[in-house]
């Protein structure tokens, strides 16, 4: 008999079944006056997670596409903007600033460590930026960039708005927009809110929105804030089909976070963390990322000598857990586990299970029950995760 695989990649995220409930439901017209009123509560329930007094907008889109539309409505062509890169994600933003014309400088850390905040304020003093790009958590290393630091010294900056790429952050590191100086978060629907793929969500504050409204007429139009915000704000209205099923999975999401608190959820997902990293380093692998600035949605993990990456992951996925390959330099010498959304200790402690089983078929015999030792151990820290 096959073991059930757990998806622990760093997204797409399982998906609980009251979400997909949500997603199975009879498709209804998207001026269904129920509907309406979900998509207000969806936008309403954004606002007040994430602390601001702009909008939000939710999509049909990847979270490539809410890059596009956090840069295309704060810039125009032959603004500066600063790349603030920790991994391969960050650096995406280069080519998408550059082929909407806009003059870019970049400072790149070494993967496994941040862009010193230090670095960011000279940059900042050199030049008149109209917009700093940071990826909160790279996917590609594990990093969490010091978003919260960033922010305090670009609210310094009056011409200057940041965008945030929350993808692999949102709902699981803290985000508060207007308290923290975050100018525009974008992310996307399928890694810590638990919600399949499709839907791209931005966040814009007041800063962005002004800056949106002193360009005037801008080339994009479907991921124009000025097409969006009438549809926002009056759900009624069409602009552009919305994903109904997609938006009801969302707000299932939304409802689950608000019942277990967002400060909770944080504390939730650092704590699961946290334990694994620590379990993980137990058994002989090394994390990436530097231990002070470890993200909480998942961790990128270094084989120790002899393990082969393609063998590793082919038996891991045998014994019940699909784990993602590194990228760049780190391509087949890493894997990269995710630990966010919506998962439960039932799935921790089997993926821990799984890679013990899996070191043990490598080779490797004094592995069994000793991740799961330190990672129970960890978890029963917090009585909550340990129910």
């Amino acid at each position: 008999m096959k073991n059930r695989k757990l998806v622990m990649i760093p997204g797409p995220t399982p998906v609980v079944r009251s979400i997909q409930d949500q997603m199975g439901r009879e498709t209804v017209a998207f001026g269904d006056p129920g509907f309406i009123n979900d998509v207000k509560q969806v936008v309403k329930d954004l606002k007040t997670i994430f602390k601001t007094e702009g909008e939000a907008f939710v999509v049909a889109g990847t979270g490539t596409l809410a890059m596009e539309m956090g840069i295309a409505n704060v810039t125009k062509e032959g603004d500066n903007v600063l790349v603030v890169s920790n991994g391969f994600f960050g650096d995406r933003y280069i080519e998408l600033c550059e082929r909407k014309g806009l003059n870019v400088d970049v400072i790149s850390s070494e993967w496994g460590t941040i862009v010193p905040v230090e670095e960011i304020e000279k940059k900042l003093s050199e030049k008149n930026y109209k917009a700093v790009t940071v990826t909160h958590v790279d996917t590609s290393t594990g990093v969490c960039a010091p978003v919260a630091e960033i922010g305090k010294i670009v609210k310094r900056f009056e011409d200057t708005v940041l965008v945030v790429d929350g993808v692999c952050a949102t709902a699981a590191e803290p985000e508060y927009l207007d308290e923290m100086g975050i100018d525009v978060l974008i992310t996307g629907s399928q890694k810590a809110f638990g919600v399949a793929p499709g839907l791209a969500i931005v966040l814009a504050g007041p800063k962005a929105l002004a800056r949106r409204e002193s360009l005037g007429t801008i080339r994009d139009y479907y991921i124009d804030f000025e097409k969006w915000i009438p549809i926002m704000n009056n759900p009624g209205k069409y602009f552009g089909t919305p994903p109904v099923n997609l938006i009801w999975a969302l707000q299932e999401s939304l409802r689950i976070m608000k019942e277990e608190g967002i400060e909770n959820r944080y504390a939730r997902h650092k704590k699961v963390s946290r334990a694994m990293q620590a379990a993980l380093e137990d058994l002989g692998f090394t994390i990436l990322a530097e231990k002070e600035y470890r993200a909480v949605t998942l961790s990128n993990v270094i084989y120790m000598d002899g393990i082969d990456d393609g063998k590793f992951r082919k038996i891991l996925a045998e014994e019940g857990a699909v784990v993602a390959g590194g990228l760049g330099a780190y391509a087949g010498k890493m894997f990269r586990l995710g630990h966010m959304g919506n998962i439960d200790t039932h799935d921790i402690v089997s993926t821990m299970s799984a890679i013990e089983r899996t070191l043990y078929r490598l080779g490797v015999k004094d592995v069994l029950g000793k991740g799961v030792a330190t990672l129970t151990s960890e978890l029963v820290k917090v009585p909550e995760l340990a129910k």
